[in-house]
């Protein structure tokens, strides 16, 4: 038989109906007979085009409050029979089954219910049960029957139709194909719903949205990124983004959302290599710049405030990969769009997700994103010296951004302004030595400044060395055997030590 089909009898139940009305009138215009329920049938009727009740069809009535609709042999029979089959048609034949060649099915609304903060009871009826065994059904006979499972395909069916109302094999596969893309999908995110009560050990994640990327993490390797982007940054300016600034931008956000002050942050390969609190944020800005201007050539730039024109003619100094805030001055705007191909990202105000997942060898690791933040009232102080009130200032300035680095990583700051960090070291000595140098190249006077680490001290070689550098006040997570040693040295040096009891590793 030839692979080529011709549409003669088409099924429609869908609970959208935007731009239905163009795909019905293309069917009418080709003399499809259209089988639809309910709501679905009132709006086709609408348009002045005919449409038989599935009622009709089946001998019996919508029951169970909607709930049964379609679910019938004579359904199913003629989207299921196999037109090539010698005893499929002859029980069409028996039992009086009309062949439909076309579904056109639009799912209830499920993640769009949860998310809305719906009743339990709201959201189990927007479980479909008749959509998704029509949509598998057609899907399973794509031999010979087209399934449009949802609005996303209306475009493509409409395409098809204005060419005349059959559809190749290849055109029925690939549809079959996205059918099933949907109905999986619809069935993990009703999975995931039920899995919030019970925490079974299965991962399941379901994104419909995919942008290719230029490349990966190098030219070589292939990159995509799922997900939708649009969702939570608006571009206005700039370039495609690239697989690493997706990386570095996520590293941004995590970053600068700790701080509720005006706070300007730089980052480069996910960490950050300048941030300060200031009350203006062009102060913020040039201040976090000083923290490493050489690093900064090409990084990430992200603010919690309005970027007004001050800063913007400031940040055009400098060559930057992408600029994030939350709004922009008309001014700033134009200033900086001067580069070409500088990315300028409007941050919307949407929540993160508060898990993490990433592949590893033949699986995929799964954790809580890290939302815990120690501040003043978390410290305990360790030594006899207790931190003063700037240095408590300082402690929980550092112990945000250590959170955000690389771990073995120190971190070294002084009035709400990154000093230098030591970041992704085998070694806490040497990160510490690294900051120390760093500091020391861009000018900065590290009397009065304060450490903080992302993990505890095995030996007091770490408070050793920051007491000699002019380091005054130390926090870190403690639960070492040795934490002892590290506290007397402090003791006698006239350090201040605050323990928090809470390690932020970053790998």
């Amino acid at each position: 038989m030839s692979q080529e089909k011709v549409i003669k009898t088409a099924l429609i139940s869908v609970y959208h109906k935007d731009k239905l009305d163009e795909i019905c009138k293309k069917l009418n215009e080709q003399k499809v007979k259209i089988i639809s329920t309910g709501g679905t049938k009132e709006f086709i009727e609408k348009l002045g085009i005919k449409a038989d009740a599935v009622e009709d069809l089946t001998s019996y009535p919508s029951i169970l409050g909607g709930r049964v609709k379609t679910l019938h042999p004579k359904v199913f029979g003629g989207i299921l029979s196999r037109r090539d089959v010698l005893t499929d048609n002859e029980q069409l034949a028996q039992y009086e089954i009309p062949e439909i060649d076309l579904v056109i099915v639009d799912l209830y609304p499920f993640e769009q219910t949860v998310a809305s903060g719906a009743s339990d009871q709201e959201i189990i009826e927007k479980i479909d049960i008749g959509g998704i065994s029509l949509i598998r059904a057609a899907a399973k006979n794509f031999k010979d029957v087209v399934i449009v499972p949802s609005q996303s395909q209306y475009a493509t069916i409409l395409e098809i139709l204005n060419k005349g109302a059959k559809t190749t094999l290849e055109q029925r596969k690939e549809l079959a194909m996205e059918a099933f893309q949907v109905s999986s999908h619809y069935d993990t995110a009703i999975f995931n719903y039920f899995n919030k009560d019970f925490d079974k050990p299965v991962f399941k994640q379901s994104i419909g949205e995919s942008k290719t990327l230029r490349y990966g993490e190098n030219p070589h390797q292939k990159g995509v990124f799922y997900g939708n982007f649009g969702e939570l940054f608006e571009q206005v300016h700039g370039k495609e983004i690239s697989y690493n600034n997706l990386l570095d931008i996520e590293a941004a956000v995590y970053l600068i959302d700790e701080f509720d002050d005006t706070s300007f942050a730089i980052l480069k390969h996910n960490n950050a290599c300048g941030l300060a609190t200031r009350t203006k944020l062009v102060d913020a800005y040039t201040d976090a710049l000083a923290g490493d201007p050489v690093s900064a050539f090409g990084g990430i730039l992200i603010t919690n405030r309005e970027i007004d024109v001050d800063t913007a003619t400031e940040i055009d100094k400098l060559f930057c990969e992408v600029v994030i805030a939350p709004s922009y001055d008309k001014k700033s705007i134009e200033i900086l769009k001067s580069k070409k191909n500088r990315i300028i990202l409007i941050r919307k105000d949407c929540n993160l997700p508060r898990v993490q997942f990433r592949t590893l060898l033949n699986g995929v690791l799964l954790q809580d994103r890290d939302l815990s933040m120690e501040g003043k009232d978390m410290m305990t102080p360790a030594t006899k010296r207790v931190p003063t009130n700037s240095e408590y200032t300082d402690l929980e300035f550092a112990n945000k951004l250590v959170k955000h680095t690389k771990s073995n990583t120190i971190v070294l700051a002084k009035g709400n302004q990154l000093l230098a960090s030591g970041v992704g070291q085998t070694s806490r000595v040497d990160a510490l030595k690294q900051a120390i140098e760093k500091a020391k190249n861009f000018g900065f006077d590290l009397r009065g400044s304060v450490m903080a680490s992302d993990a505890f001290f095995p030996f007091p070689d770490c408070v050793e060395i920051a007491n000699a550098a002019g380091i005054t006040a130390v926090v870190q997570p403690g639960g070492s055997i040795r934490d002892k040693d590290s506290i007397e040295f402090c003791d006698a040096n006239n350090m201040a030590m605050v323990l928090t009891g809470v390690r932020h590793f970053k790998h």
